[in-house]
């Protein structure tokens, strides 16, 4: 895996790409299907595998996945034109199939493991159909800025790390300053050194990586250390034992080390690693580095155990899941399940037996075939009831649906302290919740995040958890609940929804009290001048109180009638519903008539007025006679229909000729047994079709051939000339005309002059011939001429005798 993600990251397209094109690269390549190739993915989903935003994502990742051409993207367009669908194929992945020792020539196996551990690392978590729960990964929950950078750093950290979870550092002098794991990091972007310390340390804050800092025999400080714990965890082992095992393999020193006083240090031994850069050292470092963590302390678990985020649950090896995304009690392995009250104790370390992280094929977990199997219990074990009917005692973690888990964070410990009564009217008060924010903000997938906010500043305002007695009662009448100040629905105490700014609306209503209270105050010292202070102020509260109950009337009067104007449009929209079923009802009947007609040419059933055989033949005819005009533009007088009509009549018989030419090669090359068994109008379809195409075929060129015809008139040529002479006398040509430049712009320009005089000749002389073609209208001789042809025409009878 390490092989292939670097190949594809050295592909000559990405060198100088964006952090975020390259993972978008990588993060196509992993879904890429094995037997297809091509990978089908929304622009939105893109953009949460790679932390950014959908905008962002088709605004500028996609665009430059295509200037890449290590990409080939096929998009479809969305609502508001944007980049919606994505059909894409990595490239190098395909130019490498059946490429023995290429590093991108994957088995089906090794996609299966490339997917499953980008999905550690940083999958965004989904919701199934089945009620089934995919946590995020390691840092599938960073997003926003630099979230690009720090998922693509952790993926080759992760990559890079030993079972141990050590991740090989690179040798050299490195920046003292920074330290030798932040250059790590910085030649595994190849980005600069401070770039990379900040990475490695927004990826420490998320405890992500430690750097471990070594100490010597006499306790001096020595070697740092680069670690990932979750690739240890995955290995069954924690950082401790890593250092412990580092510790051990040390040899002893041939000289005498510097940092010692008393006893012997803990320098590495002279084994050479090939290093992130491709530069052959070791491990151990020239110089001093100040920016590394203290010694690592084996009493401090917490520097191991938060490898998932605790409210998501699961993703690596170490957590056995069941279906719910449950985590497990404990993490014994294949051992028989103590009686409840009873402990067993757990030789083996807290690890599944496969994960992404180790490359592994998934199996299934342990932890679920020992629940779905179940264990026995020991003598005198007490029974309890799993999944039975009510029961006080609450489930100890938050629901399965993702979007609840995030919603319900801040007040996870509450959920505990709440049966499953209460906890069942939270998830439905939760979800009710999420609808109507879904509604309100502008991207549905922000309501979990709002909702999660929202009850955190309630937290605030209580004073945090422990104070608050009654936690059903908060939770859904304090903490869930929306605070509008004013009627707009995206307002929530004063502060909108969907941007987190102060409310306009709320600032307006306030204004408009304040002056409506001076205004009234005003009036009554206008009116009742020389009153008390507290007469004045009780004055002053009763005109208010009736204002506000007139603006209530008027309020509930305009609800009123906002109704009715909704019911009104309800009732439009249902009627013109209904018209337009009718419409189409009509359309399908009309539709049904016409089908019905036979062919006005030939009479065949049902072909809606004219078959497919009969309009090929006519527009082969409109064809032939079409490629005769062409034909005629130019090696005829348009004025001569003589000549014309020759030249016209010479093409139809070349067409005719070449229709008859591609029948006989089609006769040739098809069955006549499986053309018969088609249907009885198969082969005279078939006929005209092919001759339709010959025809068509036939026109394009003979329109081609015309305007090239016409490019070498005179009329072409002199505009030709025109066109170059103006472009060369342009004042930015005047200086070198017969520069490389000044040549190629006019001889462009003379070209295209040529080429737009030949269209308009041909147009002309086009419009010239058919206005000559038309058929005049034949009006009938007057009677004077015609009564001495008639009269001299002999009767019937006298030509009888005649005869006789």
């Amino acid at each position: 895996m390490r092989g292939a993600v670097h190949a594809l990251l050295e592909t000559a397209g990405l060198a100088s790409a964006s952090d975020a094109v390259r993972l978008a690269a990588l993060v196509l390549a992993s879904r890429t299907p094995w037997e297809t190739g091509v990978v089908e993915i929304r622009t939105s989903e893109l953009g949460r595998w790679i932390g950014m935003s959908a905008s962002y994502t088709a605004s500028v990742v996609v665009p430059a996945l295509k200037r890449s051409g290590v990409v080939s993207v096929s998009t479809a367009e969305g609502e508001y034109g944007q980049d919606d669908g994505l059909v894409c194929k990595v490239l190098p992945l395909w130019a490498a199939q059946d490429v023995a020792g290429h590093p991108l020539n994957l088995a089906k196996k090794e996609y299966a493991t490339l997917q499953r551990l980008v999905e550690a690392v940083m999958a965004p978590g989904w919701k199934h159909r089945d009620g089934r729960v995919t946590p995020a990964g390691l840092i599938g929950t960073r997003t926003g800025r630099a979230a690009a950078t720090d998922r693509l750093a952790l993926l080759l950290l992760v990559l890079e790390a030993r079972e141990t979870g050590r991740v090989r550092q690179c040798g050299g002098t490195v920046d003292t300053k920074r330290g030798r794991a932040a250059a790590t990091v910085a030649r595994l972007l190849g980005c600069t050194a401070s770039a990379g310390e900040r990475v490695l340390e927004r990826l420490e804050d998320r405890e992500l990586v430690l750097r471990v800092r070594l100490r010597t025999g006499s306790g001096l400080a020595n070697r740092s250390r680069l670690m990932v714990p979750a690739v240890a965890a995955a290995h069954g082992r924690t950082v401790a034992d890593g250092v412990q095992e580092d510790r051990a393999q040390a040899p002893e020193p041939e000289f005498s080390d510097p940092d010692v006083t008393a006893g012997h240090g803990e320098a590495p031994g002279p084994k050479m690693e090939l290093q992130v850069s491709g530069v052959l050292v070791t491990d151990v470092a020239d110089i001093a580095e100040p920016d590394v963590a203290a010694a690592l302390h084996t009493d401090h678990p917490h520097l191991v155990t938060p490898i998932v985020p605790p409210q998501l649950s699961g993703g690596f090896s170490g957590e056995g899941r069941e279906g719910e995304g449950r985590r497990p009690g404990r993490a014994c392995v294949r051992e028989d399940q103590a009686a409840v009250g009873e402990t067993a104790a757990c030789s083996t370390p807290p690890v599944a037996e496969v994960s992404p992280l180790r490359g592994e094929k998934p199996t299934k977990s342990p932890v679920d075939e020992e629940q779905a199997g179940g264990a026995a219990a020991g003598a005198g074990a007490r029974l309890t009831v799993v999944g039975g009917g009510k029961t006080q005692q609450g489930r100890s973690e938050l629901p399965g649906d993702l979007d609840l888990r995030v919603a319900l964070a801040p007040v996870s410990w509450l959920w505990t302290k709440l049966n499953r009564w209460q906890q069942d009217r939270v998830v439905k008060a939760a979800k009710a919740e999420l609808v109507q924010l879904g509604q309100v903000l502008e991207w549905a997938g922000q309501a979990p995040s709002v909702l999660a906010s929202r009850l955190t500043s309630r937290l605030e305002e209580t004073g945090g958890e422990a104070l608050i007695t009654r936690p059903f009662g908060w939770i859904t009448h304090r903490g869930l609940v929306r605070r509008p100040s004013c009627s707009d629905v995206r307002c929530d105490d004063g502060a909108r929804l969907d941007t987190g700014a102060d409310c306009d609306n709320c600032g307006n209503v306030l204004h408009s009290r304040r002056a409506w209270r001076v205004r009234i105050a005003a009036e009554v010292d206008q009116e009742l001048p020389g009153l008390e202070t507290d007469a004045r102020y009780r004055e002053i509260e009763a005109r208010m109180r009736r204002h506000a109950d007139i603006e209530a009337a008027d309020f509930v009067d305009r609800q009123a009638e906002a109704q009715q104007r909704a019911e009104q449009r309800a009732a439009a929209r249902a009627e013109a519903e209904a018209q337009a079923a009718i419409e189409r009802e009509r359309a399908a009947a009309e539709a049904a008539a016409r089908q019905a007609v036979e062919c006005a040419d030939c009479g065949r059933k049902r072909s809606a007025g004219l078959c497919e055989a009969c309009d090929h033949r006519r527009q082969t005819e409109a064809l032939i006679g079409e490629a005769g005009l062409l034909a005629a533009t130019w090696s005829a007088d348009p004025t001569d229909q003589v000549t014309v009509a020759a030249v016209a009549a010479e093409v139809r018989t070349a067409i005719e000729d070449a229709i008859a030419a591609s029948w006989s090669q089609f006769q040739q090359i098809t069955d006549p047994a499986a053309l018969a068994a088609a249907g009885p109008d198969a082969v005279e379809d078939a006929a005209a079709h092919n001759a339709f195409l010959t025809a068509e075929s036939a026109a394009t060129e003979y329109r081609h051939k015309a305007l090239v015809m016409l490019g070498r008139s005179e009329d072409a040529q002199a505009e030709a000339r025109k066109a170059y002479d103006t472009e060369l006398a342009k004042p930015w040509h005047q200086a070198l005309p017969d520069s490389d430049d000044a040549q190629h712009t006019a001889t462009e320009a003379a070209a295209k002059a040529q080429t737009r005089t030949a269209e308009h000749l041909l147009a002309v002389r086009l419009e010239q011939l058919h206005t000559q073609a038309r058929l005049e209208p034949v009006r009938p001789a007057p009677w004077t001429q015609r009564l001495p042809e008639l009269a001299a025409r002999p009767l019937d009878g006298e030509t009888l005798e005649v005869t006789a």
